[in-house]
């Protein structure tokens, strides 16, 4: 009973920069979800083994759940896309082709941003897909702004360069086929 009152006390004394960490991270969204779900981890590691440093280790959870939460985002931008050509039709009617090709574009994206180096990809998506400053990265990621500078640039570029690759590759396609 008295591991369940410091932990919870704990939470709540540190919660409000439990919170201004996660934002940081993960920016509005789910701050709650990732605040419960780190009490509720580190309620039950305390079950289970010695806790030195609770308010460090409540840190420390929030702040692993907030960066797999930005992980499984980025993944879910840039993963499997099985089920993709599903998406081109509407109560089996093609979409207008502008939506198609919209479409086909941001996949071609995602599969860019998905092959970009690990350390690039993540300061990437942190800037562009949820906003996160270049200092707020620096500080996540623990590197230096010229540094989140030039992954952005360089993820920019690679991203380009894909998706160029590909639209030439599918203008090329029927020339081949007719060959």
């Amino acid at each position: 009973m008295a591991a369940e009152q410091g932990i919870t006390s704990i939470y709540l004394a540190c919660r409000g920069l439990m919170a201004r960490a996660v934002r940081r991270i993960v920016g509005q969204h789910d701050v709650e979800d990732i605040l419960q779900e780190a009490f509720v981890r580190s309620f039950e590691a305390e079950g289970r083994q010695t806790i030195r440093d609770a308010r460090a280790f409540l840190m420390r959870t929030a702040r692993n759940l907030a960066l797999d939460h930005v992980s499984r985002a980025a993944y879910r931008t840039t993963g499997p896309l099985d089920q993709a050509h599903e998406d081109f039709f509407v109560d089996g009617a093609a979409l207008p082709d502008a939506q198609v090709d919209s479409e086909r574009r941001f996949l071609l994206f995602c599969q860019a941003v998905g092959g970009l180096p690990e350390q690039c990809r993540r300061v990437f998506v942190l800037h562009k897909v949820y906003g996160m400053s270049h200092e707020e990265i620096a500080a996540r990621l623990g590197i230096a702004q010229s540094t989140i500078q030039k992954h952005i640039a360089k993820g920019l570029l690679l991203c380009f360069e894909q998706m160029q690759d590909s639209a030439r590759g599918a203008r090329e396609a029927p020339a081949r086929r007719r060959a």
